[in-house]
């Protein structure tokens, strides 16, 4: 960005001087100047003024601007540059979403499901610098999304992911160890994975826990919710014709197996109960792992003045041609 500014700022006050200047100058015009006797006045009355009767003020305006300019000059203007370089340094996360048939529970609005998706579209979005990446598991895990910086791109494959993908059941261990597997081959200093789950681990074909120990070993902090209200819920269920149905059950959360998973990979285990609980928790996320940036700032100054000496300087030339040029005067 440049802009200008002036190192002996006070100078500029002479400014000022112009205004007495021009009030000495319009005094002495009223006087009147030199005079001479004539006979008779008569035929000056009946003379028609030329153009040098009106430029005869120019060599003053001239003085003027030449003092204006070296003022101006003296105050040393200056054009600042100022440089500056930031850099980001970004992490690599993965999100780890249920989507066993239970996240359809209408504890949450509308739905755990569709809340769940809702905030972390809001997460990933407010995380420009990170690769970030997509983990979905029920019965069974897979990549939704491998890490990316095309937040817009990762936020619409979430909105895709509908149930009935996978089958039905809840393998946290299998999600955890999908997640750990998109990590374990990154360079970044810090990898993180973000796992939601409502229930308790009973498919698939690796022990949550034997995930955990892989991430410790991978250097992967592990961020665990539980998403459930306190108590009973209403679950969806299928009556005796196969319609869909709502009934309270109750809430079963592993938060053990959930705390131990968090701590033993240097994270932290949270409980969203409503909406507003998950997204507090993802703010809260969102500022323990905060983007380190560095920024490098210069300034530069370049000296001014030249063009305004030169401006006073010609000026004065001007006021010289005008006055023993082009506006003779008479002898005093």
């Amino acid at each position: 960005m440049e802009f200008v500014r002036f190192e002996n700022v006070d100078i500029l006050w002479l400014l000022t001087a112009i205004v007495p200047l021009a009030a000495f100058y319009i005094y002495k015009i009223k006087k009147g100047g030199v005079t001479i006797t004539v006979s008779s006045v008569e035929g000056f009355h009946r003379a028609r003024r030329t153009v040098l009767y009106y430029l005869r003020h120019i060599p003053f305006l001239l003085f003027c601007t030449a003092f204006a300019l070296i003022v101006i000059a003296a105050a040393r203007p200056q054009s600042s540059q100022s440089d500056s370089r930031t850099s980001a340094e970004g992490i690599d996360v993965v999100v780890a979403l249920d989507i066993s048939s239970s996240m359809l529970a209408r504890d949450f609005k509308p739905d755990r499901f569709t809340a769940a998706k809702e905030i972390s579209s809001r997460f990933m979005l407010d995380r420009p610098n990170d690769r970030i990446g997509l983990v979905v598991f029920a019965g069974e895990a897979f990549t939704q999304a491998p890490l990316t910086t095309d937040h817009r791109t990762l936020v619409n494959l979430l909105a895709q992911v509908e149930m009935g993908f996978i089958a039905d059941g809840t393998a946290i261990g299998n999600g955890l160890a999908t997640a750990v597997n998109r990590l374990r081959e990154s360079d970044s200093p810090s990898k993180v994975i973000i796992l939601l789950t409502d229930g308790v681990n009973n498919s698939g074909q690796i022990d949550p826990l034997t995930a955990a120990e892989l991430a410790k070993e991978f250097g992967i902090r592990v961020y665990t919710i539980g998403v459930g209200t306190e108590g009973v819920a209403p679950f969806p269920a299928y009556d005796a014709w196969g319609q869909l149905v709502f009934q309270n059950a109750k809430v079963e959360i592993d938060e053990k197996l959930l705390e131990n998973i968090s701590e033993q990979t240097g994270g932290k285990y949270f409980r969203a109960t409503d909406n507003q609980k998950l997204a507090a928790i993802y703010d809260e996320i969102n500022q323990l792992e905060k983007v380190k940036i560095e920024v490098e700032s210069s300034t530069k100054y370049y000296e001014l003045f030249t063009p305004y000496l030169l401006g006073a300087l010609g000026a004065l030339l001007l006021m010289m041609i005008f006055n023993y040029l082009i506006l003779r005067r008479i002898p005093q």
